[in-house]
């Protein structure tokens, strides 16, 4: 099966036909069909399926000895944000099965095993965690916190991870898995405007991280009820979402809130709480952390002329992440020169990292728009990062 006909049978599934956005959160039935998609690529070619405990599913072409040590492992996810691209995840994930195909056209054959991942919960849409499947996988996670993660309806992922077939009791590291894993190259839409060529590499990953805000008042009458009366948590919510930017111009990072719950969510009824969620992404951890010690301070001084208590916790925060050198060289020594780059945003391979060597490869975004569906990479971009991983592959684990 082609590029062009695997990316013609992922594009329907989840896809919001009013915005073209896609809506595929883990364990749900358009996430689930991703997986079923995933499963018959990886038997129409032959490849040995292994699902770890934590819901991530790997693809196995082994060398004719079945030697299964050093591994080269590439791939992405399935899973996306709310209304996010086509590109995001995906990508990487048909990629690597067309990069498998360019290699068995091309007569060669592994001598150490190439591994084709697809990561679960990456985007952390439905359980608020980032790359939870490989955070759990690296033992970057504690499982019995990720047992008790909760959806926006009030289900645990032990819950939703029995009812998918798994035991939420056996999920965490995997150091045999990792042990088999020599290293991971990750090719991934990049998702900004920063990439001018086709293809280039990663360079590093920088500081970034989610923290929540929970602004509890009293709800009330909205038409009965005096300004004076009032406890409205709405009131330091909108305060801490303008303090955000104040606090991210002064520190040179970016801090977005772009997800709010408000309780009782009527419009006639002041709200009782308000919980928001904070990303914030910079260049240095130290510059990350202060941004966000600022936008807490800011929330609970807006906070108190209105009687509204704040509760504030960090859900994930990964520090900076230099990939591999000696990886990125050798890939862009394979590639005969491309840019290399840092990026904004978090990844599966940025996590792995911790443990084994990994490196990233991105194809270009003309619109520079990602978590939207204005999100794109030109056909022939896409095909010419199919022949880049194609070429990274055959260096690594056919030479």
């Amino acid at each position: 099966m082609s590029f062009e006909e695997m990316w013609a049978a992922l594009l329907p599934i989840g896809r919001d036909e009013a915005t073209g956005g896609y809506h595929r959160f883990v364990w749900t039935p358009p996430e689930l069909e991703c997986r079923a998609w995933f499963l018959d690529e990886a038997r129409r070619r032959d490849l040995d399926v292994e699902h770890d405990p934590n819901g991530n599913m790997f693809a196995w072409w082994r060398p004719a000895d079945g030697s299964r040590g050093d591994a080269v492992l590439t791939g992405s996810h399935l899973d996306s944000v709310p209304g996010g691209g086509a590109f995001d995840g995906p990508l990487g994930v048909v990629s690597a099965f067309a990069a498998v195909d360019l290699l068995r056209e091309r007569g060669r054959e592994p001598r150490r095993p190439i591994g084709i991942g697809a990561f679960a919960e990456e985007e952390g849409a439905r359980f608020g965690v980032a790359c939870l499947g490989s955070r759990l996988l690296s033992g970057a996670i504690d499982p019995a916190r990720a047992r008790a993660l909760t959806d926006g309806d009030g289900h645990t992922f032990a819950e939703v991870m029995h009812n998918a077939g798994f035991d939420p009791d056996a999920i965490g590291a995997d150091d045999g898995l990792i042990g088999r894993i020599g290293c991971h190259v990750e090719l991934h839409v990049e998702q900004g405007r920063a990439l001018r060529e086709p293809v280039g590499v990663a360079s590093a990953i920088v500081p970034h991280g989610r923290w929540r805000f929970d602004f509890v008042g009293e709800g009330n009458h909205a038409g009965t009820t005096g300004l004076p009366d009032r406890r409205d948590p709405m009131l330091p919510f909108a305060g801490m979402v303008i303090a955000a930017r104040e606090a991210a111009e002064r520190n040179g990072t970016v801090a977005t809130v772009g997800k709010v719950r408000v309780v009782p969510g009527g419009v006639n009824a002041i709200a009782s709480s308000v919980t928001a969620w904070l990303d914030a992404r910079g260049p240095a951890d130290e510059a990350v952390r202060r941004t966000v010690t600022e936008i807490d301070e800011a929330a609970r001084v807006a906070a108190r002329p209105h009687r509204v208590s704040v509760d504030f916790a960090e859900e994930s925060y990964t520090e900076i992440v230099d990939f591999s050198l000696a990886l990125r060289d050798r890939i862009g020594k394979t590639l005969g020169g491309v840019p290399v780059l840092p990026t904004g945003a978090g990844h599966d391979a940025g996590v792995l990292s911790a443990r084994l060597p990994a490196a990233m490869l991105f194809v270009r975004n003309p619109t520079g728009v990602s978590h939207a569906p204005a999100e794109f990479a030109e056909p022939a971009d896409c095909l010419a990062g199919v022949e880049a991983l194609t070429g990274v592959l055959d260096d690594l684990a056919c030479g």
